[in-house]
């Protein structure tokens, strides 16, 4: 397929976002804050305990593993489709229409939930500096500030980014070292690579909780566009953030379990009110003084970068729909200053704030209910998406002339995509069990959006090759400059 470049408007701002930006913006959805606060101690609880370190390790290879052939295409793709373009070009347009509707059904899910989850965290955070609102007025905070920060271009975005994931990064390992320094409730001495471990309790329940820690890494390639230098860029920002990843939950984890006990990890978490305060209470007993009260403002704030970055990524992937010929022309339109894509920006701001009035006018829990129910689709969706790229990668060197690494363009990418392929059948079957809707019809609907929201895409494409071939026939081409 020949590639394009585009010139004049309606372009995403060039050259505005170099390595640590990229990086530190996909990191910033991940949360790691919030994934050490809130998932890691669940996943002790509900896993498999002690072996969660194990587990994150485990993980971390099968990302480095799928993240083996997205580099290797990343160097023939340059367009913030990302997953929609690998699939446009591996698999072709009608497949690439249903990855874009079912990423914006995903990052909306995720964004949605998140939304609801700093309401209910901010809440209790501020209520202890003596400030009490409804959780709901959090969130509208949080989605006016994202609106705001979406509008307009990038380059603020990412500074922005940066600052609150250093700041996570920061507090925790502020706690690791303490725990580190201090030797822990009793030495230093546990082997998180014990089988027995690994393989104790629920390891599926395990691997889907630390798979969560991941969801984000994946969004490198939608900044192509306005990366400098992608060729080198984009690869080097999806080892480097997959690693990031990783190494930190492998090494706080660790640390988490040594500090207070591997006898004791599970009935000290069971025992506790609320889970979530396992890694406050580990900070208030290793460090102490202000750094409990400031983790929780740096937790709410960690809540704020993943929902910036959601947004970020369903602006682009609305943007580049319209562009391309599957949503209206309005959304393929950018900003005449911001060079941002700022239709989307707005229009998925409007369906936040929905999304929040029916949630928040229903009286429904901010966490159980909005978070738990819909998080969990966003998760479904991004497995479905990178099982499709890890096939498209596959198809798209085979029709590809030259020799390619078989390792790189075959092995890693099938095994990764047989795995995230398992997975996704578990969570569709298993789907009301893990949000706690089983029984009710919210257990089979919520799933069944990704892929009734694949086969709405896969219409849409078929349209465009009916009524417009030649944009049909142009879907996923590259749009450097």
């Amino acid at each position: 397929m020949t590639d394009v470049t585009t010139a004049g408007t309606n372009q995403l701002r060039r050259n505005s976002l170099g390595l640590i930006a990229v990086t530190f913006m996909v990191i910033s959805a991940a949360a790691p804050l919030t994934g050490v606060a809130g998932a890691v101690p669940i996943s002790f609880l509900l896993g498999n305990g002690t072996g969660i370190p194990a587990t994150f390790l485990l993980m971390t290879l099968i990302m480095l593993a799928f993240s083996a052939g997205y580099v290797a295409m990343s160097r023939h793709v340059t367009n913030a489709g990302a997953f929609y373009a690998y699939a446009a070009r591996g698999l072709g347009g009608r497949m690439a229409g249903a990855v874009a509707i079912i990423a914006l059904v995903a990052y909306n899910a995720m964004q949605f939930g998140l939304i609801g989850l700093l309401g209910g965290i901010a809440s209790g955070v501020f209520a202890g500096f003596g400030i009490n609102l409804p959780w709901y007025l959090w969130s509208l905070i949080a989605v006016a500030l994202v609106g705001i920060l979406g509008y307009r271009q990038v380059d603020l975005s990412a500074k922005v980014m940066i600052v609150l994931v250093v700041l996570e990064y920061l507090i925790v390992l502020l706690v690791d070292f303490a725990i580190l320094a201090k030797g822990g409730a009793s030495g230093l001495s546990f082997n998180f690579f014990d089988t027995t471990a690994l393989f104790s309790g629920s390891l599926t329940a395990a691997v889907l909780f630390c798979l969560g820690s991941f969801i984000g890494f994946e969004a490198t390639t939608i900044y192509a566009e306005e990366a400098c230098d992608p060729d080198k860029t984009i690869p080097r920002a999806t080892y480097l953030s997959v690693l990031m990843i990783g190494l930190f939950f492998v090494f706080t984890t660790w640390l988490m379990i040594v500090g207070v006990g591997a006898d004791k990890l599970v009935p000290t978490i069971g025992a506790l009110p609320d889970p979530t305060s396992f890694f406050f209470d580990l900070a208030g007993t290793y460090v102490g003084g202000p750094v409990p009260a400031i983790a929780g403002l740096l937790l709410v704030s960690s809540l704020f970068a993943a929902i910036s970055a959601f947004h970020n990524y369903i602006a682009r992937y609305s943007y580049v729909a319209g562009r391309e010929g599957l949503l209206p022309d309005a959304f393929g339109r950018t900003h005449d200053a911001h060079q941002s894509p700022h239709i989307g920006s707005l229009v998925q701001t409007v369906m936040a704030l929905l999304v929040l009035a029916v949630f928040a006018g229903l009286g429904l829990d901010p966490v159980l209910n909005m978070f738990t129910w819909i998080s969990q689709v966003g998760t479904l969706g991004v497995l479905g998406m990178m099982t499709i790229t890890s096939l498209s990668v596959i198809v798209f060197f085979r029709k590809t002339s030259g020799r390619h690494p078989s390792l790189t363009t075959l092995v890693l990418p099938a095994v990764s995509g047989l795995i995230m392929a398992a997975l996704f059948v578990y969570i569709f079957i298993n789907f009301g069990d893990l949000t706690q809707t089983a029984g009710g019809m919210l257990g089979i609907i919520l799933p069944a959006l990704i892929p009734v929201a694949g086969l709405i895409g896969f219409v849409m494409a078929s349209r465009l090759k009916a009524t417009n071939p030649a944009a049909y026939a142009r879907m996923g081409q590259n749009r450097a400059g």
